[in-house]
């Protein structure tokens, strides 16, 4: 390739990339879905029962350039439900998460956004952020909450709820910048929340996307009327420190860990 072919192809390269909204970040992972199915070289299904729902594989799809997760109403083993989630095969610690998405209208999931290893040793530091949770029992709320899963006990603290437009009728942005000193918490680009990271012992984490059918938030039971249920993803986004630590990326366990 002549060298100014090359300087215009990386170039056309960088700028393909996504920007950092915020600075002295860049980017090192992602899915914005425009592919036919998923990307199984990134991405690994999460399945078996959780709470209300049997998670399947089958239950993941890609459709018009999003990850959609299909609640539906169908027997699996014991379960009344199935759902559906995919966790990243690369680990993270350090950076900014970002990922925008909806949730399903009518109650009864559970559709979370969050940063945990999956698997791992006992001895080995897991740390759960949770950047989204929201029951769609409660449409105008989610959660943001921070676990030390090991080493033992496990330690649930930094929980907080956010009010919000209604979460089911548009898209909205979710970002969490983490480093060895804060978690600070975004909400289509506003901060709502910051938190003591140093009162976590660290860990690398695979990114998680997920819906489940459960009886959290005061949920009494799924609104059946309103299935199949959606959660929609439009794209995900990992940023390291320009200058990034040597933990920035590594191959995850292919062990399910459960929430």
């Amino acid at each position: 390739m002549k060298p100014w072919l090359l300087l215009l192809w990386v170039v056309g390269l960088a700028a393909a990339e996504p920007a950092c909204p915020l600075p002295g970040y860049r980017f090192v992972w992602g899915d914005e879905f425009d592919a036919a199915k998923l990307d199984t070289a990134k991405w690994s299904y999460r399945t078996g029962p959780r709470l209300w729902s049997e998670q399947r594989a089958e239950n993941v799809s890609l459709v018009d350039g999003r990850l959609r997760l299909t609640g539906l109403k169908e027997t699996a083993g014991n379960l009344k439900y199935t759902a559906g989630g995919v966790i990243s095969k690369r680990l993270f610690r350090y950076g900014y998460y970002e990922a925008s998405f909806k949730v399903p209208p009518g109650a009864g999931w559970h559709t979370s956004f969050w940063v945990l290893r999956n698997g791992g040793k006992s001895d080995e530091p897991r740390v759960e952020i949770d950047i989204c949770e929201n029951d769609s029992v409660k449409l105008t709320d989610y959660g943001i909450n921070h676990h030390q899963w090991t080493p033992l006990p496990h330690v649930a603290m930094g929980g907080k709820h956010i009010k919000t437009p209604d979460l089911s009728a548009a898209f909205h942005v979710w970002g969490c910048e983490f480093t060895a000193t804060e978690l600070k918490h975004y909400f289509d680009g506003k901060l709502v929340h910051t938190f003591d990271a140093t009162k976590l012992k660290h860990g690398d984490g695979n990114v998680w996307l997920t819906t489940i059918a459960a009886g959290l938030g005061g949920t009494k039971s799924v609104d059946d009327k309103k299935l199949p249920a959606f959660a929609e993803f439009d794209y995900v986004r990992v940023f390291v420190p320009v200058v990034a630590s040597a933990s920035e990326a590594k191959p995850a366990p292919e062990t399910a860990a459960k929430k």
